[in-house]
């Protein structure tokens, strides 16, 4: 069996002494789960056509852990403890942040189009996001720059919305404006 570090870290808190009023908090952070970019994987009442990306942020859950008085101590009318406080150690999980799903629509075949890549890493470049060669693959420095560019406007993830590609001038296909309609 293998321990994780966090489990570790969760034993050596329980091991912790403390006095009446202490209070033990661990937290566990979120972690970013990105889910790719599929037309089989979409919200609820989503346009068949488009394609969307899928953050998920877990809860975050932290760990109290107090010790409580069962008994207060028995003093006897010269002030001497007769018989010492009895406490007992309580623990309970409170959720700090509720687990949050986001989606949001996403360039189609974005993985697969090695000159729309091209055209991406160019435009992050050109804004100081990205660096080195446009090598046309969605590796981890595109995501990072992808990433550094849509949190500012409120969308902390490595997958590349719709909407960002617009903001960065890219020629992305809409079936409903290529239909004649309105976007």
């Amino acid at each position: 069996m293998r321990i994780t570090p966090y489990i570790a870290g969760i034993f050596a808190l329980s091991a912790c002494g403390g006095s009446m009023e202490d209070t033990f908090t661990s937290v566990i952070a979120p972690v970013e789960v990105p889910v790719q970019v599929s037309r089989a994987i979409a919200p609820p009442n989503a346009d068949p056509d488009a394609c969307y990306g899928r953050e998920i942020t877990p809860a975050v859950i932290e760990t109290v852990t107090e010790q409580v008085m069962l008994q207060p101590p028995q003093i006897d009318t010269m002030g001497a403890v007769r018989e010492p406080a009895v406490f007992v150690t309580e623990t309970r999980q409170q959720i700090v942040r509720e687990r949050r799903e986001l989606w949001f629509e996403t360039p189609c075949n974005l993985e697969s189009d090695p000159e729309f890549v091209r055209a991406l890493q160019r435009a992050l470049a050109a804004r100081n996001l990205l660096r080195g060669g446009a090598n046309g693959v969605m590796d981890n420095r595109t995501r990072r720059a992808i990433r550094n560019y849509q949190a500012p406007q409120g969308l902390d993830s490595s997958i590349l919305s719709l909407a960002a590609a617009r903001q960065l001038g890219l020629a992305v296909w809409d079936p409903v404006l290529a239909a004649g309609g309105e976007g």
